[in-house]
């Protein structure tokens, strides 16, 4: 009899230990799924956000902003400076 009770209740605690095993199981496969699904919709912001920025570095772009916020302008001979170094090579030993 004790016998019988001791097996029965090792086949509950068994029973309710598989149970609870399979719960974990299905949630942590949820959660998986969850993760991968989180992974692809950054991965697509990401290569948004590259996108964006090499639209942003364009040479066109830039050169734009240079001359509207920064007030820049383009070289010419006419704005052009020169430096030029004084006559030293009488001490210089060849």
């Amino acid at each position: 009899m004790r016998l019988n009770l001791a097996l029965t209740l090792a086949v509950l605690a068994t029973a309710l230990y598989l149970v609870h095993v399979q719960y974990e199981s299905r949630r942590l496969y949820v959660e998986l799924e969850k993760a991968a699904a989180q992974t692809y919709r950054l991965e697509a912001a990401h290569e948004s956000l590259q996108a964006q920025t090499r639209g942003q570095a364009t040479p066109l772009r830039v050169e734009r902003l240079a001359k509207e916020k920064l007030q820049m302008r383009t070289v010419t001979p006419a704005i052009t400076q020169y430096v030029t170094l004084p006559n030293t090579t009488a001490g210089v030993k060849p």
